[in-house]
């Protein structure tokens, strides 16, 4: 089991809606390799995003375990959690998320100074990587001064300025036309190889799953 980086056993969630509890993931299991990259495929309301912020320690399990790195997440403290969020994984989210009062270069630089790298070191880092994803020439405009795609992008170099070994990003193409989504795709595949990370993406679209080696169907909470 050395090579497992994730490891979801026996995973629930469920929701209170008013005086109404929704149950959104039911027993799941789910054991992802280092390096490898999966499509986590289904329809709205599946528990897409509600697995994948459980698995990066968004949000924890009503039942069962997840283990990363042979360790479980539920023996972190707030802080630990914290820090693992910030230093093992980079998200990347459909709404970008990116701050609209910074430029590109010091959103991309947020992860890297939360986790008090030297602040030149964070500054070399951001700027390759923002050059790296395409976007070199427009790392000092702001949010509002960018396209979808490029706003995109630049959530892209901001999930891997701290290197992590884990990538997670839900529904990264869904805000964006059918070509811009496939050059993130493309983009977040090519960094995913270059950098050995393991990659874990969310989607709707089965074109788009399609493209991963390991597609794996999420349905009513489960796993089929």
């Amino acid at each position: 089991m050395v090579d497992v980086l994730i490891n979801a056993k026996g995973v629930r969630k469920s929701f209170m809606l008013g005086k109404r509890r929704v149950d959104v993931l039911q027993n799941v299991d789910l054991v992802v390799r280092r390096g490898e990259f999966v499509a986590i495929q289904g329809a709205s309301g599946a528990g897409k995003s509600t697995l994948l912020h459980l698995l990066g320690g968004l949000d924890a399990p009503n039942d069962g375990e997840i283990w990363f790195a042979g360790q479980n997440l539920s023996s972190l403290s707030a802080g630990e959690l914290d820090r693992f969020r910030n230093r093992k994984v980079g998200f990347v989210f459909q709404a970008y998320h990116i701050l609209p009062e910074l430029d590109a270069l010091e959103n991309v630089c947020l992860p890297a100074r939360m986790a008090r790298m030297n602040a030149a070191e964070a500054l070399d880092r951001a700027r390759r990587l923002l050059e790296r994803v395409g976007l070199g020439g427009r790392m000092d405009h702001k949010p509002y001064e960018l396209s979808g795609g490029e706003q995109q992008r630049v959530a892209v170099a901001r999930a891997l300025i701290n290197e992590p070994e884990l990538i997670l990003a839900d529904e990264p193409t869904g805000n964006l036309d059918s070509h811009t989504g496939q050059e993130i795709i493309d983009l977040l595949c090519a960094l995913r190889t270059e950098r050995q990370a393991t990659l874990i993406f969310a989607t709707h679209d089965a074109r788009i799953a399609a493209q991963a080696p390991r597609v794996v169907e999420l349905a009513d909470g489960q796993i089929r």
